[in-house]
């Protein structure tokens, strides 16, 4: 019988990993967050005291189930604090050698029994299991973001990924009232495939005066019935963070269509960078 997660480690309490940390503890899961320094750590537990506060005030829940929830979090500095979970979930920064050195300090501390995962959206998850001894046991469980309200998870299986692991963290998908969808550990996998050739394309008609905008995002709207346009999706994402993830498909499968514009790259340089920088293909310093 496949064994049954009870106790969960998640490394990383920026965006994604405090996202991470509030659907697993939404489903009733003890979960140990861990970060490298407390003020990072007290950033990121106060992100999610915020975000569950605010819950509270639209009445999406009580708050006594705030408390309930707030009481299955516990914070860490400490990643030998990881060595009763059954699961270990890494959500920290896109850098392979960061990830290795993480992963191959949590073989040597988690039990036999625990799975090593990854949240990358690019990266190689058999390059990342390489620093384990424990191959069989690791694999991608790609979140999206906000990862409180997206309900896709791609569950990413290498050459080495144990069938067992990969049922055992289908199911646990599910128990988050998530839809998992299996994917072979190829650059970009199943959505940043799709998206990087979608989004660029609108860049390449933006650059080559096919189209404003404004009518290149209305057209993607009205026409494909997507709730927002390509350009304004970028502006959201944040334009460096994909030009690194297409970088990365790129080097690897060096398809054309994976070759970031020249007008991306130049944004980039510049600091333009979408929402986050106040400037994009759109301006947020004022009202659109």
């Amino acid at each position: 019988m496949p064994q049954e997660i009870k106790k969960i480690g998640i490394a990383g309490c920026g965006i994604m990993g405090s996202g991470i940390v509030q659907v697993c503890a939404r489903s009733g899961y003890d979960v140990t967050v861990m970060e490298v320094e407390k003020s990072f750590l007290d950033k990121g537990l106060a992100s999610i005291n915020s975000h569950l506060d605010k819950d509270v005030k639209k009445e999406k829940i009580s708050a006594e189930d705030r408390d309930v929830l707030l009481g299955h979090i516990k914070g860490t500095i400490d990643s030998s604090d990881f060595s009763d979970c059954d699961i270990v979930i890494e959500a920290i920064t896109e850098n392979m050698e960061l990830k290795k050195r993480l992963f191959a300090d949590l073989d040597k501390i988690c039990p036999e029994h625990t799975i090593l995962a990854t949240n990358t959206s690019v990266l190689s998850v058999l390059d990342i299991a390489t620093a384990t001894a424990r191959m069989d046991k690791i694999l991608g469980l790609h979140f999206f973001n906000p990862v409180v309200a997206m309900k896709l998870v791609e569950v990413i299986k290498t050459i080495t990924t144990g069938e067992e692991t990969v049922q055992i963290c289908v199911e646990f998908v599910k128990s988050l009232g998530k839809r998992p969808v299996i994917a072979q550990d190829t650059p970009g996998f199943i959505v940043n495939c799709l998206l990087s050739s979608y989004l660029f394309t609108a860049v390449r008609m933006l650059e080559n005066g096919i189209a404003t905008r404004e009518d290149i995002d209305t057209a993607a709207s009205l026409g494909l019935s997507h709730p927002i346009g390509p350009l304004r999706l970028l502006d959201f994402i944040g334009l460096d963070t994909v030009l690194y993830s297409a970088e990365a498909i790129f080097e690897e499968l060096k398809d054309p269509q994976y070759s970031p514009p020249l007008l991306l790259k130049k944004m980039v340089k510049a600091g333009w960078l979408g929402r986050k920088s106040g400037k994009g293909f759109y301006n947020y310093s004022r009202p659109a």
